[in-house]
């Protein structure tokens, strides 16, 4: 699963099954290193990720979901070209203060929701690959970064329905949730979707800025160049090992 087409493209197109049409979206089936899979894209947003999963799992009864994309850096070590592998997912934007704390889901008694330990071990090693082969594809690196550098974290990724682009929020979200790593729009989504539904979740996240104000131009240029071609390398090194 991902979010938008220059995300996803490159695994959407080893699909070699019938598309299913649901709910307003197009689910792409196939077969990769032997093992069945759907590709599909969420679109942007927690409502409309959330939709896409629920699809996903009721339709067509997948062992796991894996999410690739791209989000911007909040931690101090993680730069443009990293990629973030998540641990958990937390809503930075959910507030049902003071029926329940901040960041609380509303029932469930809790913030983070964690990913399968045992796929995000599979995606860390698969990512790991990924990022050799995209050092390898683009010796010279990426609008003046080196990818030869570029690092692999573990961590809290945060979730919301707002594209952080300056520097004020970045800092607001570092100020109250330090340990966080990364910010985009719908990971913890599917992450509270999986959870219900007890389906394993995994995601990375490739980072195309650093949530301030370069964040428009950066994003759009990372992933019209380096998303689809990160994604690809990922599930291919990951549909490889199972």
């Amino acid at each position: 699963m991902g979010a938008l087409p220059e995300e996803l493209g490159a695994v959407m197109a080893r699909s070699d099954g019938a598309p299913d049409h649901s709910g307003g979206r197009t689910f792409w089936p196939g077969r990769w290193h032997g093992h069945d899979f759907v590709a599909v894209l969420s679109r942007i947003g927690k409502v409309a990720a959330a939709s896409t999963a629920a699809l996903l799992i009721q339709r067509h009864q997948v062992d796991a979901i894996v999410f690739t994309g791209v989000a911007g850096g909040l931690g101090p070590d993680v730069q443009v070209g990293d990629a973030v592998v998540a641990e958990a997912f937390l809503q930075h934007d959910l507030d049902a203060s003071p029926l329940f704390p901040r960041h609380v889901i509303p029932l469930d008694n809790l913030s983070r929701l964690p990913t399968d330990g045992g796929w995000r071990q599979r995606l860390q090693a698969a990512v790991v690959q990924a990022q050799r082969q995209m050092a390898q594809d683009w010796p010279q690196g990426w609008q003046g970064i080196d990818l030869r550098q570029a690092k692999l974290h573990q961590g809290l990724i945060l979730s919301g329905d707002r594209f952080v682009s300056t520097r004020a929020e970045q800092l607001a979200l570092r100020t109250e949730l330090p340990d966080a790593l990364a910010v985009e729009m719908e990971g913890a989504a599917v992450a509270q979707v999986c959870r219900d539904h007890g389906v394993p979740f995994a995601a990375v996240r490739l980072i195309s800025d650093r949530a301030d104000d370069a964040a428009h131009p950066d994003f759009l240029r990372l992933v019209t160049d380096l998303a689809a071609p990160f994604g690809a390398h990922v599930m291919e090194h990951l549909f490889q090992a199972l």
